[in-house]
């Protein structure tokens, strides 16, 4: 560990929960502030200018989500007061109640937070904070599949879901990152904060860290499963999920539904928590990413894939709901769909080579063909 005197102290929280990647992947992050660039540019480390500690409740060894194996370097009433805490991801489904699960920590964390310190979450990992009553009337973010459980299980919490970073609280000490890799988001603010921009610059040179500045909308997918509590409305979520191309989708399940239109979208609003006619362009909106993602066909032509006669209204509500454009969003991911099938496609002509690969005897023949055909 590196010497602590007039350091800044992050302690990482892990419980059996913890997701190792994230915990880890912090840990080195900020180990690396101060530390990795002269080794990079002159040949010798520098010393890290953050003390980070990984703390748990009583400080032995953990096994968490994964399978993998943890070492707290301290208990929580041993460990040097931090300026921060970052509590990593939880694997946890989001349904989940976790109330009573993490008394001492929770304890710790509200005692933390009274003495000055910011508390930081990463993902599922702000659940633990709103457990604790410290987002009761703060703006807060998690993971967006996590998010209406969230709002639903902490009602004094404004959740929001679109958002890849959050800071909020007293003195602006609650921090939030939302799911997947905005704990990178996280890392960078919370270097920048303790030691300033320059060195979270280098650090997210050095990692070649993006900041995730269109927030979660891109990945949001539609979550709810079919409810089954209202037959009715569930039969109609299971035909639209098949015509929502098609022109009047919401009469035609009013009509499929038998019910009065006042009657049948206030169940509809119940059962799934938006309107049809929300409900119907969160499905054509997921459709028309895995288009953009999969073909080259003009965003027009996509914009009428999915059921909309108007590209420029289908443009300026993709923009609106996705924070990207169509344009955009094709660029980002379709590329990353691409190269991810190339490699896969690589990876199974290779397998398929090492499959038909001849034996010993005739590979060195056809090795020492190609050497006499070199030598000519």
């Amino acid at each position: 560990m590196p010497h602590t005197d007039h350091l800044p102290v992050v302690a990482l929280l892990a419980v059996p929960e913890s997701t190792a990647s994230t915990l880890y992947g912090m840990y080195e992050i900020l180990a690396s502030a101060g530390r990795d660039w002269d080794l990079l540019i002159r040949g010798v480390p520098g010393e890290s200018k953050i003390h980070s500690v990984i703390v748990s409740a009583n400080g032995t060894r953990l096994r968490v989500s994964n399978g993998l194996w943890i070492e707290p370097h301290c208990t929580l009433a041993h460990c040097p007061p931090p300026d921060v805490v970052a509590i990593p991801d939880l694997m946890v489904a989001p349904e989940e109640d976790i109330r009573g699960r993490y008394p001492a920590e929770i304890a710790w964390l509200r005692e933390r937070y009274a003495a000055g310190a910011t508390l930081a979450s990463s993902c599922s990992g702000a659940l633990i904070l709103a457990e604790a009553g410290l987002l009761d009337g703060e703006d807060a973010t998690t993971h967006w599949g996590y998010c209406e459980a969230m709002a639903a299980r902490y009602p004094a919490t404004r959740v929001h879901p679109n958002r890849a970073l959050v800071i909020s609280g007293a003195g602006q000490r609650l921090v939030m990152a939302g799911g997947g890799t905005s704990w990178h988001d996280l890392t960078l603010f919370l270097i920048a904060r303790l030691l300033g921009a320059e060195e979270a610059m280098r650090v997210a040179r050095l990692h070649l860290l993006d900041w995730h500045h269109v927030g979660q909308q891109p990945f949001a997918t539609l979550t709810r499963n079919r409810q089954v509590q209202d037959a009715v409305i569930a039969k109609c979520q299971e035909w639209i999920a098949q015509h929502y191309e098609q022109d009047a989708p919401v009469a035609a399940m009013e009509r499929l539904s038998g019910l009065s239109e006042r009657s049948f979208k206030r169940r509809f609003v119940r059962a799934t928590g938006m309107s049809p006619m929300e409900y119907v362009h969160t499905l054509r909106l997921e459709e028309s990413k895995q288009v953009l993602e999969t073909t080259d066909l003009p965003i027009e032509a996509v914009a009428n894939e999915v059921g909309y006669e108007d590209a420029s209204f289908f443009g300026r509500l993709f923009r609106r709901k996705v924070g990207l454009t169509p344009a955009q969003y094709r660029k980002r991911f379709g590329a990353l769909r691409k190269a991810l099938a190339q490699g896969s496609a690589a990876a199974e002509r290779r397998s398929t080579l090492q499959r038909r690969a001849p034996t010993p005897v005739t590979r060195a023949r056809r090795g020492d063909t190609l050497h006499a055909q070199t030598a000519r």
